[in-house]
């Protein structure tokens, strides 16, 4: 299931917006404000964040500004009741992937968070590179300069989830969710010292890492 973050502080669009996302299948969060969207973006998971231009406290440039100068990949579709052209290029500038204008018929705007979603996740043979790594999801093997690197079931299932989660924090407890599984009892330490022998054998420089970025206090970030 995609989760969407909706950034909208008009309470009654916010709801129809989230009604009919949440009766498409997807997991929805709403959050009415610049800086709340900002941190939400940076902290949480999130699969698509439908930003609204005019937001209280800071508004859907800032927001968009931030959470890309950040690292955060997830993409973004932008509404906006302003209609100049100069406003539609701002948007796609600071690192919008789509642009909407409202008001917008709803199935135009299905359509749209469907193209991203598309978009966004891996390519039909669920192949990723990383330099000279290749992550191949759907063989369940990575190589390195065409040479297999042999990785454990959990070294796998850790590199399916970051995969997924490419460009977003992904939290200590999300990773043992994924890898170990929600029952098992084990510490977050446990998670650390597969990330560490996942990154010897995928990055160049495993004490310098450039694709498993530590992100403190929260967990880690793909920036494959």
């Amino acid at each position: 299931m995609s989760r969407i973050l909706i950034v909208e502080d008009e309470p009654a669009i916010a709801l129809a917006l989230g009604d009919d996302l949440t009766l498409e299948g997807y997991e929805v969060e709403v959050v009415g404000d610049g800086d709340a969207a900002s941190r939400a973006a940076r902290e949480r998971p999130y699969d698509l964040i439908v930003l609204d231009v005019m937001l209280p406290k800071k508004d859907g440039f800032d927001v968009c500004r931030e959470v890309r100068r950040a690292g955060v990949r997830t993409p973004i579709l932008m509404l906006t009741a302003k209609t100049q052209e100069a406003e539609k290029v701002m948007g796609l500038d600071v690192g919008a992937d789509d642009y909407l204008t409202k008001p917008y018929g709803r199935h135009e705007l299905r359509a749209r968070v469907r193209a991203l979603l598309r978009r966004a996740a891996p390519d039909a043979a669920g192949t990723v590179r990383l330099g000279d790594v290749e992550v191949d999801l759907g063989r369940a093997e990575v190589r390195r300069g065409g040479e297999r690197v042999e990785l454990t079931a959990l070294e796998l299932k850790l590199m399916a989830a970051f995969v997924t989660a490419r460009g977003r924090v992904v939290t200590r407890q999300q990773l043992l969710d994924a890898a170990w599984g929600a029952d098992i009892a084990i510490t977050e330490r446990v998670v650390d010292n597969q990330i560490l022998n996942l990154r010897r054998k995928i990055e160049p420089d495993p004490a310098h890492p450039r694709f498993i970025a530590s992100v403190r206090g929260l967990g880690y970030r793909f920036d494959g």
